[in-house]
């Protein structure tokens, strides 16, 4: 879901802070009253992400900038291919040109590595959920691009959802005692528990969770998992899959995938920015 106009202005005043300072003192040898117009072209095979962001950039800079997309958020980029026309001042243009296309090119980067998990196990009615594992300051941003390539997002954060780890158990004493406690702190939130054996997930069971988080199991207990849950929770298995595995993860019958290589293994897509001769 894109977040909020609201958000996606501070991100954008946040991220022109850090770039202009006191003043882009490059652009100040343009005539301040020139104008230009420029293309976004994309180098590489891709899926687009990140247009609101990009759009921001420019209306922050100067709101009479215009800039008319060929492509939406979701689209499948070629090489070589024109993404948007911009017009307006130039200093405007070349000030905002490097934050606008980090954000462009991060996006696209996540969204297109989202679009090959969700493809790999097309058919399957798997869901590929991203986690918590994304770059500082872009949680919101990673989790939008996510969805643009087709994946599915979990949690956004510590505070919509409850996910019991190894740590929590041991700190609670077991698995019976941390649901207890979570469901008297927050009972309108989803539990869900994460297990390392087939004695785990049956304490998980017992204690009535909605969903089962199974770490590291292999292909084969993923199918026993499956077969002894019989429905009674949402299984989502964890833990070392990646594009080589993901599908045979996929047809044990699990419910979800969770992969934090679509936020935290990224690949910025090659775009650039061409100044009209």
């Amino acid at each position: 879901m894109l977040p909020p106009a609201s958000i996606i202005q501070e991100q954008i005043a946040c991220a022109l802070t850090e770039d202009i300072g006191s003043g882009d003192q490059t652009a100040a040898l343009i005539p301040s009253a020139a104008t230009t117009t420029a293309q976004v072209i994309s180098r590489e095979h891709a899926v687009l992400s990140g247009t609101a962001w990009f759009n921001e950039v420019f209306h922050q800079l100067d709101p009479s900038i215009t800039v008319e997309w060929q492509a939406e958020d979701g689209d499948s980029l070629q090489p070589e291919q024109r993404l948007c026309t911009l017009s307006g001042n130039t200093r405007a243009l070349l000030t905002g040109e490097r934050t606008a296309l980090n954000y462009l090119q991060t996006l696209s980067g996540t969204a297109t590595r989202a679009k090959r998990y969700a493809d790999a196990v097309a058919g399957t009615g798997v869901r590929i959920l991203d986690t918590r594992k994304t770059l500082p300051g872009m949680r919101l941003q990673q989790k939008y691009a996510v969805t643009c390539g087709g994946c599915h997002n979990h949690r956004i954060g510590l505070y919509d959802a409850i996910l019991i780890k190894e740590n929590h158990i041991m700190a609670a004493g077991s698995i019976r005692a941390a649901v207890e406690t979570a469901r008297d702190n927050a009972p309108a939130l989803e539990i869900e528990v994460e297990v390392e054996n087939m004695d785990e997930l049956a304490q998980a069971l017992a204690a009535g969770v909605q969903r089962v988080l199974l770490d590291n199991f292999n292909p084969h207990q993923l199918r026993e998992a499956v077969a002894f849950n019989q429905g009674r929770a949402r299984l989502e298995a964890s833990g070392g899959i990646n594009l080589d595995s993901i599908r045979s993860i996929a047809e044990t019958g699990i419910d979800d995938i969770s992969v934090g290589a679509l936020t935290k293994d990224l690949q910025a897509v090659d775009l650039s920015m061409r100044f009209a001769d």
